[in-house]
């Protein structure tokens, strides 16, 4: 994915390389590696917040069709290892990425992990002096990372240009160990950084509007490995997601008006006028439902929600200031629990049986984002 840093740097800076460790040039072929990838299906791997549609297998290739933004990931947290992986963008300009010590979901307000993100993205993007198609490597949405020359931020900038663009297929070999990860790209080590923080995680790929195959996903796994538990993600939960990022499968909408919300992309959008829009699979037992909300730029992020089961209602009503807020509900003993960053802002009693909820907002063009449900 591309990414702005508004922070100025003398064009000088691009000129400075820093030195691979001996034996980067043209690595040889090794040993002790495993398959990431079986070739035959996503055993191993989470969709997070992708359609069925998204992410699929043919022909011995993970295929990604580009649609909606979001990550494929482990289901398995790596600290130290080599990682080698081949992709091939399908559409000139292609983006992509692959996440590493990842988040198991996305960050607030986004689609994508918090990661170490290792960009792919085909050369006919084209270039400009805050990215290049060439293997970038840089810190997203919560992680830091001390980059390696030439750099600006917290962005590394290769410093050869050895990717092919599309149909060609690119070999990345990511090497990642005690907070330190280099970047090469077919055969030699061209970016990357250092006290990376996460230094634990997941690995993801990263589907950001173009079609993308991978393929030879393969691990070794490296000695070592002492991150704290505030340098290693959060473990994944069992969360189940709610919307896949492309359509209203598992909703239903009420009345005429209900029916004009809008899926676009990874995120559900409000006609307004208190139009209701109804999760289909009742949500049984205790558990903690999360999802991210944005009102129009003129309006407070303003919604209500309505929980339904047996003959009893509950309703929970939400207005903030304009930008992304991160909603956490979580149902126990009977009470419904809202939250925002920490900070409750309502409680009401959660139906006796299993719940359906329903999302309404008075504002055109409210976001819903990121809906998870976790049961306890």
């Amino acid at each position: 994915m591309r990414r702005f840093f508004s922070l100025f740097f003398p064009a000088v800076c691009l000129l400075t390389a820093f030195s691979p460790p001996a034996g980067a040039e043209e690595q040889a072929p090794d040993s002790g590696f495993a398959p990431l990838f079986n070739g035959r299906d996503l055993t191993g791997w989470v969709n997070v917040n992708g359609s069925p549609e998204t992410w699929t297998v043919a022909d011995g290739l993970i295929h990604c069709d580009g649609q909606p933004v979001c990550a494929l990931r482990t289901v398995k947290q790596y600290e130290n290892f080599v990682l080698e992986a081949e992709w091939r963008h399908l559409k000139s300009g292609g983006n992509a990425g692959i996440f590493i010590w990842a988040s198991a979901l996305p960050a607030p307000g986004q689609p994508f992990l918090r990661a170490i993100e290792v960009q792919v993205l085909d050369n006919g993007y084209g270039t400009s002096d805050w990215y290049t198609t060439h293997g970038d490597v840089f810190a997203i949405h919560g992680s830091t990372m001390k980059p390696f020359p030439p750099s600006k931020g917290m962005r590394s900038f290769p410093t050869e240009n050895r990717s092919k663009g599309t149909p060609e297929w690119n070999h990345y070999r990511i090497t990642s160990q005690d907070g330190t990860i280099r970047l090469a790209v077919n055969g030699k080590d061209v970016s990357g950084g250092e006290d990376c923080v996460w230094r634990k995680g997941y690995i993801g790929l990263e589907s950001e509007g173009s079609p993308v195959d991978w393929r030879n996903v393969r691990i070794k796994l490296l000695p070592g490995g002492k991150a704290t538990d505030e340098q290693t993600a959060p473990l994944a939960e069992d969360s189940r997601k709610l919307y896949d990022g492309r359509s209203l499968r598992g909703w239903k909408a009420g009345g005429a008006a209900d029916k004009n919300w809008k899926p676009e992309d990874w995120t559900l959008i409000s006609p307004g006028a208190e139009a209701a829009l109804n999760l289909e699979q009742p949500l049984a037992g205790d558990g903690t439902l999360i999802f991210d909300v944005c009102g129009p730029e003129e309006q407070i992020g303003q919604f209500k929600l309505e929980f339904k089961g047996g003959n009893t209602t509950a309703g929970i009503s939400y207005g903030a200031p304009a930008g992304w807020q991160r909603i956490t509900l979580v149902r126990k003993k009977g009470k419904i629990t809202a939250t925002r960053a920490g900070e409750m802002f309502g409680e009401v009693t959660a139906p006796d049986e299993a719940m359906t909820v329903s999302f309404s907002s008075p504002y055109e063009g409210t976001k819903f984002g990121n809906l998870f449900w976790t049961p306890k």
